[in-house]
């Protein structure tokens, strides 16, 4: 079974951030691999107006997890699915020799609640959850960690993730990194004109997707 972390997200863009993080929770959780989920939309986000094309923010994913194992994919476009939920247990369906690790931000965990079938999903994969400056308060009030109180395992015993029953939730301690793709926008909004008209192939999929899909 080949060890897989899974972390989602619009990636609008990728940033160094994203990297570094998804560096230190293949370390803390003896990943063979990481892969960027690069949403086509966020359900929760109503307010599409600058996001860049699905082409250009999967360009700018392969381009900030060049030389590691991390692995960005737009698989979510060619499975037909929005939710989380159906994203991944597609994934589980279509991948039986590997073995998957859901991982999110604190920020995500203060609004898990609000997330289609986050049961279903806690249920499905454990969770690492890293910690984010700012949120994390948040994160220990939210109605979802009423939830989950029986289920967290002790950071000391992540790297046996893999033997754990669901749900099971743990908590990673990561150093605040102030890198946002909000900023990068708000500094180059016309960022993704540099991918245009280029095609990359999908990580996972090795299918061809361009600026414009």
């Amino acid at each position: 079974m080949k060890t897989t972390g899974l972390l989602g997200g619009s990636f609008n863009p990728a940033h160094g951030a994203h990297r570094s993080i998804s560096l230190f929770a293949m370390e803390e959780l003896a990943l063979d691999e990481l892969w960027w989920l690069v949403s086509p939309g966020n359900p929760l986000k109503q307010d599409a107006s600058d996001m860049a094309p699905l082409g250009a923010r999967l360009a700018s994913a392969q381009k900030m997890a060049r030389r590691s194992a991390i692995r960005p994919t737009a698989i979510e476009r060619e499975l037909g699915t929005r939710y989380t939920y159906d994203t991944l247990r597609a994934l589980v369906r279509r991948y039986p020799k590997r073995q998957f690790v859901w991982i999110m931000g604190s920020d995500n965990l203060a609004q898990f609640h609000r997330w289609k079938d986050w049961r279903k999903i806690a249920r499905l994969l454990p969770i690492a959850v890293i910690a984010r400056h700012g949120y994390d308060d948040d994160a220990f009030a939210a109605p979802a960690m009423a939830w989950f109180q029986r289920s967290v395992r002790p950071a000391n015993q992540r790297m046996n993730w893999t033997n754990w029953s669901t749900p099971a939730l743990t908590f990673l301690r990561y150093r605040p990194d102030p890198r946002s793709a909000t900023a990068i926008r708000m500094a180059r909004p016309h960022w993704h004109k540099q991918y245009a008209d280029r095609c990359v192939r999908d990580a996972v999929t090795r299918k061809l997707v361009c600026q414009t899909d």
